[in-house]
């Protein structure tokens, strides 16, 4: 997946200088399909996988236990272990 610095610095080669992709792939090593995708998108984001929000046997309990684990500032390895949580 290209990065958002690569597509930055693809639109400011391709737009202010006018260098062809031709040019702009010898440059940066990607596809000229890739570089031609990049400058003809209307919208400058990147696509990201969206993961669908799951319930799980935690969830109910989710709050209390992100309450738990700040509230415990104890040395690591004297931390209330998942069990002790749990119980």
């Amino acid at each position: 997946m290209i990065s958002m610095e690569m597509m930055g610095a693809i639109l400011h080669i391709y737009f202010p200088d006018k260098l062809s992709l031709h040019q702009i792939a010898k440059r940066t090593g990607l596809s000229r399909n890739t570089i031609r995708k990049w400058v003809r998108a209307t919208e400058a984001t990147q696509p990201a996988y969206q993961r669908c929000a799951a319930f799980n046997k935690l969830s109910p309990f989710h709050d209390a236990l992100k309450q738990a684990l700040k509230a415990d500032f104890r040395a690591k390895y004297s931390r209330r272990s998942a069990k002790a949580l749990f119980e």
